[in-house]
Parts: structure tokens; C-alpha cells; sequence
């Protein structure tokens, strides 16, 4: 179980340090001989101070924090802050000490035995307790446990620009909760390279703040700081789901004008990644639309045709062709002489923002002109911003981008699979 302070209340690993504590006076008293005249006065002294320490025992240290064995392994985690930082839900806060001290942050491993369901995040969840969270920390090559709602507040802070607004910012904690909520209780940890992680902080899951970047920005920013944690304090403890299962709840930046539908882009076609209109995108976004240039032997290179020489730009134009376009008006398939590439190969290998892309080819250049930026699949951040703009509310976002689906308690999802 995760051990968190509650009210008044100190970690177990505390209450048995103290104990320990108690224990040890108790029989150093009862060496230093039999009663006298001052055994009376040491009882005391000792009394008064065995009630100092229960009282103001979170003064103490980091030496009185004994590390809490879990099997065979111990997990005795050192964050160090330049500040204080106080990070809540519904009550349950975990706080840093002050002024360059440190705490430590003890949370178990969420540990599994491969079954499609994860018994250690129920029985959290069940508790009432939030789920731990794995994260790898790629610069420094550790893993930070945090609570599921820190991690989350880390995932807004990274991933959306802190001056959207409030419903946006609310929208995408709602993603990226339902994110990490899905890969935890399906055991998924696709694309993570280290072993006891659950996730990544890069974009290969979703790109994360660690705790001293989240500290260092509130530090800079209060303001977008704030902002943050009440778009994930407002919406805690909730999911996005479809047919009581959480969902792939995918998003980008920016649409050309519709999000895409998911086998377009993936392998799987889900119902609830479907291609919606998004027509708010081109008002706000920086990436709308973006020009690039390349010669027709660079093209021709990085789409790994050697053989083709770069020949004049009339005879390109017969053999550089789109033949087909996606739902969400995307290049579904492009022919470049005798071979295909589907549109997201083109956008990969030219490195391109979007598959939605307009091609001239002139003076031995290609021109491709792109609209929007991200695969294009679930909710549109910079759409996001945009209806949160004109007064929706996150549950209306989440409910545009994410077909049939509706909110649910994390708690209650739970329940509903024992």
C-alpha cells in the first residue's frame, strides 16, 4: 500500500521509527540501574520528551525516515526542492519541505502478473488510494514514482501551453489521465525500454515534467502553475470512457480542418477515434499551415529511391502523384514512379508536420505546402483551445473529439469490472 500523510496522520514508516525510538529509551532507562532520587525526574524528562517528538516529529530529518521494505526491495526515494510545492487532490496533499531541505517519497511498485487487469490498481483505486505511477526520467536515467495525479499535472504542464484556457487545460488532463489509466490497467508498457517503468516522460508516451521541473515552474510561472493544478484538481479522479472502458485517448496539435479516423494512421480501428471536423484550428494555431521546399534529388533520397534520377520538374509531375485521400483529407496514398507510400510515410521520411499536404513541383524543387500538425487522431489541442474560447466546457470538448463516449469515476470503473 502507499504510504501518504492524511490529515494529522504520519507514514507507518514513521510511527514504527518512533516506536523503535520509544523501545530504545525505555530499556537505556531501565540499564542505568534500579529507582533513586532521580528516577522520578528522568521518567519525566524522558515522558517530555517522547511527547516533543510525536508532536513535532515532521520537524524531523531525513534520518528519521526509515526506508519501507516491500518483499525483497527497498524504495527509499530523495526529491530534492528549491521551494515548497504543494501538489493536492480532494484533500490528499503531498508537500515538499522548505527552503532547499528535502522529503522523501516512499511508494511501492505497482506489481503485476500479466493478467489483462491490474489487481494492484484496483485494490488502490478500491482504497481510495491513487495508483502510482512509473515514470522513466530519459536525461537523468531514473524512474520517479509519483502519485496518479501528480503524473498528470507533470503531462499538462509538458504537453499543452500553459496560457490556453482553463476548459482546455481541464480537456487535456482528462486525456491524459485516461492515458495512464488505460496502460495501467492493461499492463501495457509498449514503447518503454526500461523494465519497472510504467511510462516514459517523452513523447513516446506522453511527455512529462519531472517533480523538480514541476517545482522550478511554479517557481517561474505561478500563474501557469496555478492554472495547471486546478485544471487537474477539477477534474480529478476522472476518465474518458466508451463501453466502461477507458479509451485510447490519443491528441495532437493542431488539424487541418478534421481530426482523422484511427486506421488511418494505426493499426486498430476504434470507435471513438473517428474523423470529426475541427474547423476552429486555423484561427490560433502557429501550425495551421507551414510551406517547405526540397530539391528533387533530396526527395528522391529520402524516400530511398536512388535509382531515380532527378530529372526535369515536367517529367516529375507525370511520376510524383497523390492517388487517394483519407476521410479526415489527408494522403492516403502518393505514387513516386512505380512505387507507393502511404500520406504519414511521406510526412515521416520528409519530415513534414502533417499528412495533409498540397505538392506543386517547379524548377526542380517540390513545394509542399501542410496543414496542421500531429497524426491527427482524437482530440485537437489547438481545437481545443479554440471551443474552450467560445465558452465549451471540457466535458463538450472531450465529447466532440472522442466519439460516443462519457466521463466516469476511476473508482466506479472498478467496481464495475470486479
Amino acid at each position: 500500500m502507499k504510504q501518504r500523510r492524511k490529515g494529522g496522520e504520519w507514514p507507518a514508516s514513521r510511527n514504527r521509527l518512533i516506536a523503535d525510538r520509544k523501545g530504545n529509551v525505555i530499556k537505556a532507562a531501565k540499564e542505568t540501574g534500579g529507582l533513586n532520587l532521580w528516577y522520578p525526574f528522568t521518567f519525566g524528562v524522558i515522558a517530555a520528551c517522547l511527547i516533543w517528538l510525536i508532536v513535532h516529529g515532521g520537524s524531523l530529518g531525513n534520518d528519521s525516515i526509515e526506508p519501507t521494505s516491500i518483499g525483497h526491495k527497498q524504495f527509499n526515494q530523495l526529491y530534492q526542492f528549491d521551494g515548497n510545492v504543494d501538489m493536492t487532490n480532494e484533500g490528499n496533499a503531498l508537500k515538499t519541505m522548505q527552503g532547499g531541505s528535502s522529503t522523501n517519497i516512499i511508494e511501492p511498485l505497482i506489481e503485476t502478473d500479466g493478467d489483462s487487469s491490474n489487481s494492484a490498481l484496483n485494490s488502490d483505486i478500491v482504497n481510495n488510494q491513487q495508483p502510482t505511477v512509473r515514470v522513466y526520467l530519459t536525461r537523468s536515467g531514473t524512474i520517479e514514482k509519483v502519485p496518479l495525479e501528480v503524473y498528470v499535472k507533470g503531462v499538462v504542464a509538458a504537453e499543452m501551453p500553459l496560457d490556453f484556457q482553463p476548459a482546455a487545460l481541464e480537456a487535456q488532463a482528462l486525456a491524459a489521465r485516461t492515458y495512464i489509466i488505460r496502460r495501467l490497467w492493461l499492463n501495457d508498457r509498449s514503447g518503454v525500454t526500461v523494465k519497472e517503468a510504467d511510462v516514459m516522460d517523452t513523447e513516446v508516451n506522453q511527455v512529462y515534467r519531472s517533480l523538480s521541473e514541476m517545482e522550478q515552474l511554479r517557481i517561474d510561472n505561478e500563474v501557469g502553475w496555478q492554472k495547471v493544478d486546478k485544471a487537474v484538481s477539477r477534474t480529478a479522479g476522472q476518465v474518458i470512457v466508451y463501453e466502461d472502458q477507458p479509451i485510447e485517448a490519443l491528441f495532437f496539435s493542431t488539424s487541418n480542418g478534421y481530426t482523422e479516423n484511427s486506421e488511418e494512421v494505426f493499426a486498430a480501428a476504434r470507435p471513438y477515434l473517428r474523423s470529426v471536423a475541427s474547423p476552429w484550428d486555423k484561427e490560433g494555431s502557429p501550425r495551421a499551415q507551414e510551406t517547405v521546399e526540397i530539391s528533387l534529388k533530396d526527395f528522391y533520397d529520402k524516400l530511398d529511391l536512388k535509382s531515380i534520377t532527378a530529372s526535369s520538374s515536367l517529367s516529375a509531375k507525370k511520376s510524383i502523384r497523390i492517388i487517394e485521400w483519407t476521410k479526415g483529407r489527408r494522403v492516403k496514398q502518393m505514387l513516386v514512379g512505380n512505387k507507393k507510400f502511404t500520406g504519414e510515410e511521406i510526412r515521416h521520411r520528409l519530415g513534414l508536420r502533417s499528412a495533409a499536404f498540397d505538392m506543386d513541383i517547379s524548377k526542380g524543387k517540390i513545394i509542399l505546402t501542410t496543414y496542421g500538425s500531429g497524426h491527427g487522431v482524437g482530440m485537437s489541442q489547438w481545437g481545443a483551445e479554440e471551443m474552450a474560447k467560445s465558452g465549451k466546457t471540457a466535458r463538450q470538448i472531450v465529447e466532440h473529439y472522442y466519439s460516443g463516449i462519457r466521463l466516469e469515476e476511476v473508482s466506479k470503473l472498478v467496481k464495475s469490472s470486479e
